[in-house]
């Protein structure tokens, strides 16, 4: 999809209304915020805006250029076939960044990773599927701070729920939510025997009291005792708080803290985010069902990857990519290129749509 000229000239001029208006120093407040969020969206685009600028202009000259001189005219010609295969590449990135952006792509993000089928190897590889996921979010310079967890006794991860802060969080992770299935010989089996277990995994855009006013009459709190692994204030307090939310039948618990007033307030971080995931997706309607098509629903009863432990291997069954490199995945950086993988999908395919 080529972008005519006029556009280019448009997107320059937008970018330096901005630039000037930032540097201006009269903005304040709400208004150099926006201003700062526009030009942050708008600086890739005109980037890429100005490479292709750049190479349009450059083909232009030559291709005027009156060069008498045979040798000096073979150059002007070899430059100018380089350009025009570099060019297709610079439209192309330009119009990738000029793609519709999800807006919740700039947020931070709501991890939640919960055992499925498969006992005990189901907690074990959950926590796995965590530690890689953290592994990954140190790469990016991203913070990871565990809301809730729920352990199992052989040290696996019944569920946790963590906020992962940072530059572009849920763009990175959106496509992770799903089923994960491991196939391996779990560490209760004595008998060798590869098993198969599942662990579902949900990555939720943060929302804020902005995204999501939430009435007092519309929730039903209760407050009780917390069980389990905690320390001495485990059974001694009244501190576990449960939030249902009566619209929508949406519960969350919260239980991890000795304070009551920090459950409370963990549970609404949760449950605010989860009902701003809810309305975006009804709010999204076709939208959503597009994105289905691409590189599948996000839902989790959707299984979406498998990890091969006696083949070393990773299969992402949304584009058919398997990786022959299971350690590195789980150690982070090979996750890096599953996510690259899924996101250029992504982008080939919006692209199609826009040129139909």
């Amino acid at each position: 999809m080529a972008v005519s000229d006029a556009r280019l000239a448009q997107i320059a001029a937008r970018f330096a209304e901005l630039e000037a208006r930032l540097a201006s120093g009269t903005l304040e407040g709400e208004g150099f915020v926006a201003a700062s969020r526009d030009y942050a969206e708008l600086e890739p685009v005109a980037r890429a805006a100005r490479a292709v600028q750049t190479m349009r202009a450059e083909l232009a000259s030559l291709a005027a250029l009156d060069e008498p001189d045979a040798e000096m005219r073979a150059l002007a010609d070899e430059e100018m076939q380089a350009l025009r295969g570099q060019l297709p590449e610079a439209e192309r990135a330009l119009a990738i960044a000029m793609l519709p952006r999800d807006s919740a792509d700039v947020r931070p993000a709501m991890l939640e990773i919960r055992a499925g089928t498969g006992g005990d190897e189901a907690a074990l590889f959950a926590a796995d599927l965590f530690r890689m996921y953290e592994r990954f979010a140190a790469e990016q310079g991203w913070k990871v701070d565990v809301i809730s967890a729920n352990a199992s006794e052989l040290g696996g991860l019944k569920e946790v729920i963590a906020h992962v802060a940072g530059q572009g969080v849920f763009a990175r992770l959106k496509f992770e939510s799903g089923v994960h299935r491991v196939q391996r010989v779990p560490v209760t089996e004595s008998g060798g025997r590869i098993h198969t277990s599942a662990a579902t995994v949900a990555v939720l855009p943060e929302a804020d009291e902005v995204d999501v006013a939430i009435e007092d009459k519309d929730l039903k709190i209760d407050i009780y005792r917390a069980s389990g692994a905690g320390g001495q204030h485990v059974n001694t307090t009244d501190s576990a708080v449960r939030i249902t939310h009566l619209p929508t039948g949406l519960v969350v618990t919260q239980q991890d803290e000795r304070s009551q007033h920090k459950n409370r307030a963990k549970a609404m971080q949760v449950l605010r985010t989860r009902l701003y995931d809810l309305r975006r997706e009804q709010a999204q309607g076709a939208e959503a069902e597009a994105r289905r098509a691409l590189v599948g629903s996000g839902d989790r009863s959707e299984r979406i990857r498998t990890y091969n432990f006696p083949q070393g291997r990773v299969t992402d069954h949304r584009i058919n990519l398997t990786l022959h490199r299971l350690p590195e995945v789980l150690a982070g950086p090979g996750l890096a290129e599953l996510i690259d993988a899924l996101t250029a999908e992504d982008q080939a395919k919006r692209l199609a749509a826009m040129d139909d």
